[in-house]
């Protein structure tokens, strides 16, 4: 806990939350909130695109990857087939749902695009609570509601609340979802956290307990295989330009707590980022390997389900259907190791 009794004249000067809009540029009106653990973790979370974190730092060192796109505003556009792309910021953590995550597909249910629309819809903030370490106080939180509604369809609601403690280097998110609506609704969730250099360099360790199995496609199987190295970052890679990808689908287990954990260690700097999540909550984990030129990532996505789309985990018996007035929670916990 941090000691600063009659040494200090105002809380920002060892850490908080900042609200400010962006004025420039192609994100320009986006709110934002930049949040300082006062521990060297420093990040922003993106009010209107769901309370999602795009840029984080520890110390002098870059920990997200963010994409060519940047921040920009959301997009009704963005909700049909692989649209999604054009306004993916990539960032520390996009929340993809809460009706559908994954493949794009349709059915006699509808039709949806990539990884649904939560985060292309803005937050209602509800509440902001500062640290105010002179009187002990050393908690701070953001909190907020983003509707996922239409007429005469779903109503599903996620409230979120991202918290910390001054001097301690972990981003803590708990969110709720709840059927607001008068009929069932379909529900997924996923947690795409985007890790890109320094932290993900050539010879950072990814690290998780659990069963890894590719996805099945060529390049997924050219990583992901029996005796392969994926779970050391490799140099860029010529097969990864443009669309080139590798998926893995990872059965994480669990400590005694009930908790998973996985993380990325780049022992060059001695910096690592752990994730940990419910395995209750979010059964399943993936992880996206992209090396390409220029466009360097990889990311750990703790969700429901597997990424292959709303369709298949209906006929799979595995989509989560939330009855009206039926509630989901998800811990999800990011500090530094």
């Amino acid at each position: 806990m941090i000691s600063c009794e009659n040494k200090i004249s105002h809380p920002m000067q060892i850490g908080g939350i900042e609200t400010s809009v962006l004025d420039n540029g192609a994100g320009r009106g986006v709110r934002i909130a930049w949040i300082n653990t006062g521990s060297g973790l420093r990040y922003k979370v993106v009010v209107d695109r769901g309370l999602d974190i795009a840029e984080a730092f520890y110390n002098q060192h870059g920990l997200a990857w963010i994409s060519r796109a940047g921040i920009r505003p959301p997009e009704q556009a963005a909700m049909v087939g692989l649209e999604w792309l054009r306004n993916f910021g990539g960032g520390l953590v996009t929340t993809c749902g809460i009706s559908n995550m994954g493949s794009p597909d349709s059915d006699e249910h509808g039709e949806r695009g990539l990884h649904g629309r939560i985060s292309n819809i803005p937050a209602e903030i509800i509440s902001i609570k500062q640290p105010d370490p002179q009187n002990g106080q050393v908690d701070f939180s953001i909190s907020g509601i983003v509707r996922e509604s239409k007429v005469f369809g779903p109503h599903l609601e996620l409230e979120r609340t991202i918290s910390g403690t001054l001097g301690v280097p972990e981003i803590q998110i708990n969110d709720r979802v709840i059927n607001r609506g008068n009929s069932p609704a379909p529900h997924m969730i996923l947690y795409h956290c985007n890790m890109g250099w320094p932290l993900i360099d050539a010879g950072t360790k990814l690290n998780c307990n659990g069963h890894w199995k590719s996805r099945g496609n060529k390049l997924d199987n050219e990583i992901f295989h029996e005796g392969g190295n994926f779970r050391e970052c490799p140099e860029p890679m010529d097969s990864h330009q443009d669309g080139g990808e590798a998926c893995a689908f990872i059965d994480a287990v669990a400590d005694e707590s009930g908790f998973c954990h996985c993380s990325a260690y780049n022992p060059a700097l001695s910096i690592g980022l752990e994730i940990s999540f419910r395995k209750d909550q979010l059964p399943w984990l993936i992880n996206w390997q992209h090396w390409g030129k220029g466009e360097y990532v990889t990311a750990l996505e703790p969700g429901t389900n597997l990424t292959t789309g709303q369709s298949q985990a209906r006929k799979d018996g595995t989509l989560i259907i939330l009855a009206p007035g039926e509630s989901r929670e998800y811990e999800l916990r990011l500090k530094m190791c």
